[in-house]
């Protein structure tokens, strides 16, 4: 199991300036400077913070001219909280009035595997809608090995055998945390992570 992703996640939001920016940023964007003026410390305080949370996919930047703008990434800042309490507490909630539930989550799978996929295995188009695209995206990820290391190359290939566009393929998985990529290098997230279809409305 990787905990390390779950661990990097938490180490993020171990220091109380960067709680205390993120407090702002949840009422909207703010540049540098404000944060700055706001937290009463100095510009590069806030961009060495800001490079700590960018980095755990915390928080987006925008930059306009010459200033840049921080905002929460609440798709990550939510999913990657949850992805621990999955992580914690997944023994005890296993079994406890999950067989229906699976086996309605199995039947919509393959509704839409049916739907998206020839019989030949082959991804017809990525789907519009999130919830289908989530599945779509499972579904290929499902193939790759945990653990293993793979290079940009390999990845491309892998993806290519399901749909000739691997490039937007790739960038889903990172953004929906299926996997990460560090100096050009792609691993699987633990299960945990990854973006739930079925938690979405």
């Amino acid at each position: 199991m990787q905990l390390d992703k779950v661990v990097a996640y938490h180490k993020a939001l171990a220091d109380p300036t960067r709680i205390r920016m993120m407090i702002l940023l949840a009422g909207g964007e703010l540049n540098g400077q404000t944060l700055a003026d706001k937290l009463s410390v100095t510009p590069a305080t806030i961009t060495h913070h800001a490079a700590k949370l960018r980095e755990a996919s915390l928080i987006n930047e925008r930059r306009d001219k010459n200033t840049i703008y921080f905002s929460l990434n609440d798709y990550f800042l939510k999913s990657n909280a949850e992805a621990s309490l999955r992580l914690i507490y997944r023994g005890t909630e296993e079994g406890k009035g999950e067989e229906g539930m699976e086996e309605e989550r199995g039947r919509t799978k393959d509704t839409v595997i049916r739907h998206f996929f020839t019989k030949q295995g082959r991804l017809k188009q990525l789907p519009s809608q999130l919830k289908k695209k989530l599945i779509v995206l499972e579904h290929i990820v499902s193939g790759l090995e945990m653990g293993r290391k793979y290079a940009e190359k390999e990845i491309n290939e892998y993806i290519g055998q399901y749909h000739e566009d691997f490039a937007t393929i790739r960038r889903e998985f990172i953004m929906h945390q299926f996997m990460y990529r560090e100096d050009g290098i792609y691993e699987m997230n633990p299960s945990e992570m990854w973006a739930k279809w079925y938690q979405l409305a």
